[in-house]
């Protein structure tokens, strides 16, 4: 699978809003305004994750970290790790977040996994442009990612900036398990 190389964490940094993904047993299924904050830690090498969606007017959030899967490689595959469940965080789950693509700007990119079974397109704005996302589509057709399954994912009304939204305390979490 091709992976981006030279990948300028830095210029990764920041909010991501995801535009489409496969179905994930770890993302409630009626989630909006769904969307990924990085941000490079002080020590160059590890990055804060914090991933949230709202369902329901409630805010469900996940806190992780990611880091370089090789330091020494100059290709875009990060390990991410996350505890859970998020209300009681005591078992680690780690997983691949592979940078199959980003353009010049850092405005768009697609993320994958080796096992071709997470797909994420993700854009700097809750919107993308059709011609932008059928290219990424396109992409990861050619990665051998059945693109049938993509879900897009809506974005009706921006949640607020800061955490004041009502949090659902880790529900969307249990619901998940239950294919909820």
């Amino acid at each position: 699978m091709k992976v981006v190389r030279g990948l300028d964490l830095e210029r990764y940094m920041g909010r991501w809003y995801e535009i489409a993904c496969f179905p994930s047993t770890f993302q409630p299924k009626t989630g909006t305004n769904t969307r990924a904050t990085y941000t490079l830690n002080p020590d160059g090498a590890t990055v804060k994750v914090l991933n949230e969606t709202w369902t329901d007017g409630r805010r469900g959030y996940i806190e992780g970290t990611a880091w370089r899967a090789d330091p020494a490689s100059d290709e875009a595959k990060l390990k991410v790790r996350f505890f859970v469940p998020p209300f009681l965080p005591v078992f680690p789950v780690t997983g691949d977040y592979w940078v199959l693509h980003v353009d010049a700007d850092y405005q768009y990119a697609l993320v994958g996994q080796p096992s071709l079974k997470y797909l994420w397109i993700l854009c700097r704005q809750p919107h993308m442009d059709e011609a932008v996302y059928n290219e990424l589509v396109e992409r990861a057709k050619e990665e051998g990612y059945d693109v049938a399954k993509l879900r897009r994912t809506a974005h009706p009304d921006p949640p607020p900036e800061s955490e004041q939204s009502p949090r659902d305390g880790g529900l969307w979490w249990i619901k998940s398990i239950f294919g909820k």
